[in-house]
């Protein structure tokens, strides 16, 4: 009796003796199944995260310590190195919570291009911002400050969202193209809305809230830190905990349900969790369109696997290494502090262009 080959999900087995794109197979080595196909994969993904975590570790010490001319060890060198602590704890925050969102918002979308600011979150976002400074005038900036506005601002968005969800995917004839439609439109009648707006403001009201408006990690407080950083760390653990079910969830809707997985539910529930994460970052320190695209495309890139265990870490500490280099080659090199989210904003959409023109399609 010949016994069945245990192989990974979605590979088919190569017959003993034979070959594949690898080269000649082996007939007596073991066979396996798992995340990594072969060994040559998982040492890949080992050193990947080891180059990403040097990376990271390098980019963190330039941060902290290039420039800071303070005797080491003395009250001013440790409240200049507090200061930069702070915007390190921006940095892991918006980094955790842009990977984690759009790896798995491409997973209960099957689409790997869009990403989940196309719910409309950030469209919002600017439309409350402008609104608040329409009809306050200058005084709308100072209204928005605190942590009761950001938590108002951050509740409304997970409001839309939810609103979203549960009313176009509960529905007998609901699916998730019909949600990203709705969502596109709803960006769209929003972002005309902020457009008008704008042309009613006077010059110092709209120089105000352009500042406001254009994503920068210096726009976060620290009393929005403390309370951002808990609600993200809890929301990515709580999907990386789930990274079975996405992996069953990206197998499709069908094959899903004859796994014995409730895959509507399944939808709904990492959709609310994407969208207290997309609410969290874009409250702290504004839109930032392409950075979740870039880093999810460099994950995928880097990792020859499906499996979201393995990815979604990869996807944060590779937002993390981006984020901070680019802080501290254009914050403490070219003096240009401001430029980050325009760079990151500029590399995201030349490879989001990248990626469309190699497929051919969205």
């Amino acid at each position: 009796m010949v016994e069945p080959l245990a192989t990974a999900p979605g590979r088919i087995p190569a017959p003993p003796g034979g070959a594949t794109a690898a080269g000649p197979v082996d007939a007596d080595a073991p066979r396996r199944s798992g995340a990594f196909v072969t060994a040559a994969d998982r040492r890949r993904y080992a050193v990947v995260v080891a180059v990403l975590a040097v990376v990271a570790v390098l980019s963190t010490a330039g941060v902290l310590l290039w420039g800071n001319e303070a005797e080491p060890g003395s009250r001013a060198f440790w409240m200049i190195a507090r200061m930069r602590v702070e915007s390190l704890g921006v940095i892991g925050i918006v980094a955790l919570c842009h990977s984690f969102a759009t790896v798995s918002f491409h997973t209960v979308t099957g689409n790997r291009i869009i990403t989940p600011s196309i719910m409309g979150f950030e469209a919002l976002y600017t439309a409350v911002s402008t609104a608040a400074v329409y009809v306050l005038g200058a005084a709308g900036v100072a209204v928005l400050t605190g942590v009761g506005p950001f938590l108002a601002q951050a509740a409304l968005m997970v409001a839309l969202a939810t609103a979203l969800y549960s009313w176009l995917l509960s529905r007998p004839y609901g699916s998730v193209h019909l949600m990203l439609l709705v969502g596109v439109v709803l960006g769209g009648g929003l972002a005309a809305l902020s457009t008008f707006m704008h042309r009613l403001l006077d010059p110092n009201s709209f120089d105000l809230l352009s500042a406001r408006l254009f994503g920068n990690i210096s726009n976060a407080r620290t009393e929005y830190v403390a309370i951002a950083a808990p609600i993200a760390v809890v929301v990515c653990a709580l999907l990386w905990l789930r990274s079975r079910r996405l992996n069953t969830v990206a197998l499709g809707a069908d094959a899903a349900t004859n796994l014995g997985l409730h895959h509507r539910r399944e939808l709904m529930v990492t959709l609310l969790l994407v969208s207290v994460l997309m609410a969290m970052t874009t409250a702290l320190v504004g839109p930032m369109t392409f950075l979740g695209f870039l880093v999810a495309t460099l994950a995928y890139s880097l990792v020859d696997t499906h499996d979201h265990r393995f990815i979604l870490p990869v996807a944060a500490l590779a937002g993390y290494a981006v984020l901070t280099s680019a802080y501290f080659v254009l914050r403490h090199v070219f003096y240009a502090g401001g430029a980050v989210t325009v760079v990151i904003e500029l590399i995201g959409g030349i490879t989001f262009l990248v990626v469309v023109m190699r497929k051919g399609r969205l």
